[in-house]
């Protein structure tokens, strides 16, 4: 094709730059090539490219340099993959199509209701790509709060579950648990499933990525094992194991929620009806019929007050039997954290402590872990709850927990040993006395700006615990960063921000 007849029909070679925007699909082209000149782009313009059968909407980033020839244009790293194309080959941009369901988006904005068709229309489109960073940014606003109501938060689970794939099972039943969030070393999920798979229960577990705590149980678990697994993937190992920790993200179950949860990310938002939303679509995608919930509840918690867990748990509850899932909550202790290490592979390094039953294993972790397995066994058989709990500790202290999750992880592509983060920095108390109170929000903005849950080996380490005494140049907790710089950031905040941990009077 020559350049004439390239320019004529809005033809463009690519060009492979290296740049990843994570999800969002972009097209890079200069503001002085034929296509931008003949359609009137500008920056930030929505635009359909088409390579062979496959098509994306991207949203246009305007170069002004030569890094891009005139006939030549450039694509983030998720825009290849969609369009499945590879450097040097051709592809032909146009202005996309209107997206209708935006005016569903800008009804909700105006405090409108939404039925089932809407929800559905949106979430198509979010899980599409069709929606730029903007358009599922004033969504999830609109949506925060208590801005949906029950009959919106069932209808957008089903349209989360309609618009990705669904998992089913030859057995039954098939168990789950999941924790809200909100509380930092929350880290039981690894422990859960290495018991009840051991004890013969079947628990095809998919986990979340951070969004705003410094670590997922999927970044947690990847600092272990392999976590990005396909769904035949996932389903051979369950086959083989009788469970499985993996990425709900690679397994395209409820799709739409990670986008979601990106955005949630760097709003720092995680509202209500979303966050059940994004909690039972993956359930009932993976094919779950009994399901514990964790509700984590303290002053610093993401579940604050009694009133607002009786309400999130009533949500749960009554989507979840709308699902055909069996569910139980459990409120449990969110005044501090569970267990010492904050962030991926400081957690990492606890869960096994606690699998090996490793005398400095903490306690706090052993227990609920116990506690939330021996919850979901006695949901999913006759035990009684004493019973069940005896048989939630006799598998993790006899072993077969252990060896359980050690099958599990080689199934999923092999064990590796936590990363270690080569700098750290102690923060000491500047008075003696008892600790009175820890922020959890605050410890946990000290390990994200240490680098966590990008930087693995990132994060913090606790000394201390509510209760406990505390002398004078004590260390309270020590950070642990992948680079100097963040290590400065994360110890800086952590001195001007002393709340993160009070000190009281010695007695």
């Amino acid at each position: 094709m020559t350049e004439d007849e390239a320019a004529n029909n809005n033809y463009l070679r690519l060009r492979d730059l290296g740049i990843d925007t994570l999800q969002e699909s972009v097209i890079y082209m200069r503001s002085d090539c034929h296509v931008c000149k003949s359609e009137g782009f500008g920056p930030h313009a929505r635009v359909e490219v088409v390579h062979g059968q496959n098509s994306i909407i991207a949203t246009l980033h305007v170069i002004g340099s030569d890094i891009l020839h005139h006939s030549e244009a450039s694509l983030s790293k998720v825009a290849w993959q969609r369009l499945r194309a590879k450097d040097g080959d051709t592809i032909r941009v146009h202005h996309a199509p209107a997206i209708d369901s935006l005016s569903f988006v800008r009804s909700k904005v105006y405090g409108h209701r939404l039925d089932d068709p809407s929800l559905y229309a949106i979430i198509k489109d979010v899980a599409a790509g069709q929606y730029s960073d903007v358009h599922v940014s004033s969504f999830v606003t609109a949506c925060a709060g208590d801005n949906l109501d029950r009959p919106e938060i069932l209808g957008l689970t089903r349209a989360m579950v309609d618009v990705g794939d669904r998992l089913s099972w030859d057995t039954s039943p098939i168990v789950d648990k999941h924790c809200v969030g909100g509380l930092p070393g929350n880290r039981t999920t690894p422990i859960v499933v290495a018991i009840v798979t051991a004890f013969g229960l079947t628990m095809p577990k998919t986990s979340s990525r951070a969004i705003t705590s410094p670590a997922g149980t999927a970044d947690t678990m990847e600092t272990i094992t392999t976590v990005d697994l396909d769904l035949s993937a996932m389903r051979r190992v369950v086959e083989q194991e009788g469970g499985c920790i993996v990425w709900g993200g690679s397994v395209r179950l409820s799709p739409a929620d990670d986008i979601l949860i990106r955005v949630e990310r760097a709003l720092d938002l995680d509202s209500e009806g979303q966050l059940v939303a994004s909690v039972l679509s993956k359930k009932a995608a993976a094919g779950s019929t009994h399901l514990v919930l964790d509700l984590p509840m303290g002053p610093t918690a993401k579940v604050r007050s009694e009133e607002t867990a009786g309400v999130l748990s009533d949500h749960l509850i009554d989507v979840a039997a709308s699902m055909g899932i069996v569910a139980r909550t459990i409120v449990t202790d969110g005044s501090q954290p569970i267990g010492h290490g904050i962030g991926p592979a400081l957690e990492a390094w606890e869960v096994l402590a606690v699998l090996q039953n490793k005398p400095n294993a903490p306690e706090d972790l052993r227990q609920k872990s116990i506690l939330l397995a021996a919850t979901l066994i006695e949901l999913a058989t006759e035990l009684e709850q004493a019973q069940a709990v005896d048989v939630a500790t006799s598998f993790l202290k006899g072993g077969q927990a252990w060896r359980k999750f050690q099958a599990i992880c080689e199934a999923q592509g092999g064990m590796r040993e936590p990363p270690v983060a080569p700098y750290t920095q102690p923060i000491e108390a500047l008075s003696g006395g008892r600790v009175t109170e820890i922020d959890n929000r605050l410890l946990a903005r000290v390990a994200k700006l240490a680098g966590a849950p990008s930087d693995r080996s990132a994060g913090v380490a606790l000394h201390k615990k509510v209760g406990e005494k505390v002398e004078v140049g004590e260390p309270l907790f020590t950070i642990h960063a992948e680079s100097p710089g963040e290590l400065r950031y994360a110890a800086s905040f952590a001195t001007l921000h002393r709340q993160v941990m009070t000190i009281g009077d010695k007695e």
